[in-house]
């Protein structure tokens, strides 16, 4: 709605401005969460640059590790012993709160087991599957971790944008606009009062 189609009285004039109020309040309070969730995804940041350079590592040592473990143990035996497990992790989908942003906190359990919890007997296998084994429940325990911080990056990006453009359109259209309504029925008025006050003199004279 433009300028020109809003009704110049001053009714109008005292709801417009108690709306540019409004938005200029909105606008300040989603400036303020934008960055604030700026400062949050960057400290995210440096998070999962380590998380990443660590599960890299831990893939490669995974990779190396299971390749002794097949060479020295064979691959039918490393293939039966992964197998033998049965108690899985177990992994719990929670969320916590970021600003609004509603982001996902993983819990896992049972990752890490003991030679005794992973169900194979020691017969048969060497050191290296044990050692193969531990590197994966290591590998395991990161991804999950990684998951948690990238999902959690991913979600505070979406929201940034979002809130951004929620600024922009209160700053460079929203408020603009009813500043504009709100010159031009302030104008109107006083060319109202000019015009009554000259036939006033003209009726009187």
């Amino acid at each position: 709605m433009g300028a020109k189609d809003v009704k110049p009285t001053r009714s109008e004039l005292i709801e417009l401005k108690k709306k540019i109020k409004l938005s200029q309040s909105g606008h300040k309070l989603l400036k303020m969460k934008r960055d604030g969730l700026i400062l949050e995804f960057f400290d995210i940041l440096n998070k999962a640059k380590d998380v990443r350079a660590e599960l890299d590592k831990a893939y490669e040592v995974a990779n190396k590790k299971i390749g002794i473990a097949n060479a020295v143990d064979g691959i039918i035996t490393v293939k039966s012993t992964a197998f033998a497990l049965q108690n899985i992790p177990q992994i719990e989908l929670e969320s916590r709160n970021i600003m609004g942003v509603v982001v996902p906190k993983i819990e896992s359990s049972s990752v890490r087991k003991s030679i005794e919890e992973r169900g194979y007997g020691i017969l048969g296998t060497s050191s290296y599957t044990d050692e193969a084994a531990d590197a994966y429940e290591k590998l395991v325990e990161k991804i999950i971790v990684a998951a948690e911080i990238e999902t959690t990056m991913k979600k505070l990006l979406d929201d940034i944008e979002k809130t951004k453009r929620r600024v922009n359109a209160l700053e460079f259209k929203v408020i603009p606009e009813l500043q504009e309504s709100m010159n031009f029925i302030s104008l109107r008025l006083e060319e109202m009062e000019r015009e009554n006050t000259f036939r006033l003199k003209k009726i009187k004279g």
